[in-house]
This record gives C-alpha cells, structure tokens and sequence, in this order.
C-alpha cells in the first residue's frame, strides 16, 4: 500500500505540492555546500515523479548556478525555499521538510550532514 502524500506549503499559501517521499523522514539531511549552508533547510527525498503542484506553479521560481544541474525552486512572493532537483542524484528531488504540514524541524534530533564543500560531482 502506498503511503498518503504529504502536503507541501509555502509560508504565504501562493504554493502547494503534494509529495511523496522516498522513504518518509528517513533521508533528512544539510548540506554544507556555499547554497545550503545560507538556506539552512533541512531535506528530505522525494522521487522525481513524486512531486505534483497543486496550486501555485507559476509563482515558483527556480535558480540554477555553477554547473546548473541542481535546480531550486522558491515561491516568488514568500521566498520560501520548497524543494530542489538534487545535483549529487538529478533523479531526485529534495524537498523542505520544514514545509511539509505536520513536521516541526526541531522533532527530527541530530540531522547528518552531507558533505556539499567536497561535492562528489566536483572529484575527478
């Protein structure tokens, strides 16, 4: 049986996605890299056919840089940051947890850290 998706908000509303995760909360992480170490959210994976936008697909922004395959999306009137086509695996999404209703970031303990500075796509 497949697991109810969980809703994602923006803080101001303009965007909801319905998302199912990977494997649930299991995959929580940071990354350090120069982004995400400013954006300070903690993710979690979701496959790429595991997004849907519900609403609000026209008020997401998306920013790309350096190699542009990690691409981010923000809501444009809020700012907030809700999920990301990963650059160490483009076949996955990583998604804010802290904007999926019913998740309080504090409740997830000791989240690891990926090492974003020494990315593996960056290695020869």
């Amino acid at each position: 049986m497949t697991p109810a998706p969980n809703k994602l908000t923006c803080h101001c509303g303009a965007v909801e996605l319905e998302v199912h995760l990977s494997d649930g909360l299991k995959t929580v992480r940071r990354c350090d890299c120069s982004f995400c170490r400013r954006r300070g959210a903690i993710a979690v994976s979701a496959p790429l056919d595991g997004i849907r936008i519900v609403k609000g697909g026209d008020n997401l922004t998306l920013y790309q840089w350096g190699t542009g395959t990690a691409k981010h999306y923000f809501c444009a009137t809020c700012g907030i940051y809700t999920h990301h086509q990963r650059r160490s695996n483009p076949n996955e999404y990583g998604v804010n947890a802290a904007a999926l209703e019913g998740v309080n970031p504090r409740d997830l303990g000791d989240v690891p850290w990926a090492d974003g500075v020494n990315h593996p796509s960056d290695r020869s």
